[in-house]
């Protein structure tokens, strides 16, 4: 599927939750509990009145039992070619950071690249994220460190990690300046929302 429009799709992270949690019949109290957030962050959320995490957004997604991808468009055809320009990815505002697709949310397969833009303090939230498959991270600039079990790893400017995902994992932009990275997910379990659980 070529994406040829020529302006990225910023996507409206509110309005999107509010229509998977309403086309599923859950109230905002039942997702608050489902989901471990309060239903004021909801509404906050919904609103437009602040941006979730990265892990924000795996909880919700697990909740819902959606892909975190669902939060980037409804679901679509996915396809065995995805040809994505630069400037046509889809892109997904989050707190201090945006995430930005490589076509992996298209793809009809089990590997989802995307590039993670950091603020200084920028992280994957309170929580560890755990998943299957396995996670390749490559530092295209600034400092990422990636906290992997019990060991933290420092990444600057071309270095690059590769791990099991379902080590407890987690990351931050302890720099003072902006953090880009490349990440890829492969191997997931069909169905699983490995995305989601990195953009909290």
């Amino acid at each position: 599927m070529e994406m040829s429009s020529r302006e990225a799709i910023s996507v409206d992270v509110g309005n999107r939750l509010r229509q998977l949690r309403e086309s599923r019949a859950v109230s905002m109290r039942t997702l608050a509990t489902m989901s471990g957030l309060s239903a004021n962050a909801l509404s906050m959320i919904e609103r437009g009145k602040t941006s979730p995490s990265v892990s924000t957004l795996y909880r919700l997604a697990d909740a819902l039992e959606v892909p975190i991808t669902d939060f980037f468009s409804p679901a679509t055809l996915r396809e065995k070619i995805v040809f994505v320009k630069a400037d046509a990815r889809t892109r997904l505002p989050f707190m201090r950071g945006l995430w930005e697709g490589l076509g992996g949310e298209n793809f009809l397969g089990r590997v989802m690249p995307f590039m993670l833009t950091l603020e200084s303090g920028a992280s994957s939230g309170p929580n560890k994220v755990v998943h299957t498959g396995h996670e390749f991270v490559f530092c295209l600039r600034g400092q990422l460190e990636y906290q992997v079990e019990d060991t933290v790893y420092a990444l600057g400017t071309g270095d690059s990690l590769l791990f099991a995902a379902q080590l407890n994992h987690s990351w931050r932009n302890p720099g003072s300046t902006v953090t880009s990275a490349l990440i890829v997910l492969s191997d997931f379990s069909e169905g699983e929302q490995a995305v989601s659980m990195h953009l909290e």
